[in-house]
C-alpha cells in the first residue's frame, strides 16, 4: 500500500449517503480494501472489522475514546466490540446496506491513531 494513498483517504470527510447512493462494487471495494491495514472483509462484502489490541484496559478505553472522537467528527460511528486489551471495529454503512467510501475514511483515521 502506498502511504499516498492512505494518507489521502485519512484526510478526507464523510459525506451523507442520500437519495439512490449504492453501496461499493467489488471493484471499488478491494481499492478501497489496498488502502487500509489489517482491515478484514466479512464474507457477504458489507462490512469491515479489524482487531485492535493494547497493554491494558486504560490504553484499550484511551483508543475507544478516540475512535468516539472520530465517529462523532465524521458523523459516522462504528460498532466496537471491548473487552480488557482489545478492541474490535466495525463498519458498514447501515443506509446503504453495504459498504461506502465513509467506511473505508474513518478506517484510515482510525489507523491514524497509531502512527
Amino acid at each position: 500500500m502506498s502511504e499516498t494513498n492512505k494518507s489521502d483517504l485519512s484526510k478526507k470527510h464523510c459525506v451523507a449517503c442520500e437519495g439512490d447512493a449504492q453501496p461499493l462494487d467489488k471493484k471499488e471495494t478491494a481499492l478501497m480494501m489496498s488502502q487500509v491495514n489489517d482491515w478484514l472483509l466479512n464474507d457477504a462484502a458489507k462490512e469491515i472489522s479489524r482487531t485492535f489490541k493494547f497493554a491494558n484496559y486504560y490504553e484499550t478505553m484511551a483508543f475507544v475514546n478516540s475512535v468516539a472522537w472520530i465517529a462523532h467528527r465524521e458523523d459516522h460511528h462504528p460498532d466496537l466490540l471491548v473487552s480488557y486489551n482489545k478492541c474490535q471495529v466495525t463498519y458498514s454503512t447501515h443506509a446503504i446496506g453495504g459498504l461506502s467510501a465513509n467506511d473505508f475514511i474513518c478506517a484510515a483515521k482510525i489507523e491514524d491513531l497509531l502512527l
